[in-house]
């Protein structure tokens, strides 16, 4: 039987080699908030994949909640990330980048002395982050957003998406999952505003539609993508009574906007609950361009919901990590190189360029 996974695909007007998307995942090698060459020799050595989803890159000082993640809003992080886009173009391969605004999942001791913690409400995700200044620190309680820092919030991630493509990305995806900005707008726990960006879903997801639409005026709707993960349970969110109908809803707005894709993320192997089918069926029916399914992936289920129709395209995340060849390896039946999880987020090389690839291995 031939394989689909491994064919070239279509997203808008992009060829990709191959149906296989690397999904976006937190690295914190961003020295200053600036993507640097070693950067690029990370993503450079995953070309091989059919799309690229960096980790998450904020559009603005107050969204760089973790400590050493990057930005997309001055000259020097847009420089940087030109780096990467051209160590993948150069291998043929093709890089999204990922706008993500830690909302009030963040800590001062790791913003610039101007920014601030901002979120949709003034609730509290409890629990505490790493900090590299002070260690471990309490997450505060973040300041409720303005109608002003809303507007002016939604311009920041236009000026990013604007930035993305002057340093050479093919587009960008709008990270309105675990948890973050936008899904701390689109989630009921976090979300308990009175104002028409609080109530009910048309309110709620009023944020990521007005900053959907905004980017693609800016830059081409074929170059915008959007992430969610219903059911995820990170960072603080919860499962809430109207989440199936919620979602259905914000799949047919992306859809009428006419944006590329809709990235959907099912956490269950890592101890969510799974992505209730009615809401994957429903967004499947409601969302009529490209839709990317990921999550706890191997080559038969791919290959089984590329085939039914089910998923366009398939998002793959931590055997990246570990295996910069990843697309060989599931194609040729090869071993996979396990993770080394102590150096996930440390600041150099070890645990980030240093797996090999096959040939080394054989050798």
């Amino acid at each position: 039987m031939s394989s689909k996974l491994f064919s070239p695909a279509r997203l808008g007007s992009i060829e990709l080699s191959n149906h296989i998307v690397m999904a976006p995942m937190t690295r914190s090698r961003a020295i200053n908030n600036i993507p640097t060459a070693l950067v690029a020799q990370y993503y450079g050595q995953r070309a091989g994949a059919g799309l690229i989803i960096t980790e998450g890159t904020s559009p603005s000082a107050n969204g760089l909640g973790y400590s050493r993640i990057p930005g997309i809003f001055s000259q020097e992080q847009i420089a940087g990330w030109k780096l990467t886009t051209e160590a993948v173009h150069a291998k043929g391969g093709k890089i999204f980048i990922q706008l993500m605004h830690t909302g009030r999942v963040g800590h001062p001791a790791n913003l610039s002395p101007e920014a601030e913690v901002i979120a949709p409400s003034a609730v509290t995700f409890e629990g505490q982050m790493w900090t590299d200044a002070e260690g471990m620190k309490d997450y505060p309680t973040p300041r409720e957003m303005t109608k002003a820092d809303i507007e002016s919030t939604i311009q920041e991630y236009v000026q990013a998406s604007k930035n993305a493509i002057e340093a050479g990305f093919d587009g960008v995806e709008l990270h309105g999952a675990n948890g973050y900005l936008i899904d701390q707008f689109i989630n009921t726990q976090s979300n308990v505003r009175t104002d028409e960006y609080g109530g009910s879903i048309e309110g709620r997801a009023k944020f990521l539609l007005e900053i959907a639409e905004a980017a693609s005026e800016a830059i081409g709707k074929d170059k915008v993508g959007v992430r969610l993960s219903p059911y995820g349970l990170f960072n603080g969110t919860e499962i809430f009574e109207t989440i199936d109908s919620d979602y259905q809803y914000i799949a047919q707005k992306l859809n009428d906007l006419g944006i590329v894709y809709v990235h959907l993320v099912d956490h269950s192997s890592q101890g969510a609950p799974v992505v209730s089918p009615v809401v994957v069926n429903n967004i499947r029916a409601a969302f009529k361009g490209t839709l990317i399914l990921s999550g706890g992936y191997d080559v038969a289920r791919a290959e089984a919901d590329l085939a039914s129709g089910q998923a366009d395209l398939i998002g793959i995340g931590r055997h990246f990590i570990s295996n910069p060849d990843l697309v060989e390896r599931l194609e040729t039946g090869a071993e996979l190189a396990a993770i080394k999880y102590d150096l996930l987020y440390t600041a150099g090389e070890e645990g980030y360029v240093d797996y090999p690839v096959l040939a080394e291995v054989e050798n």
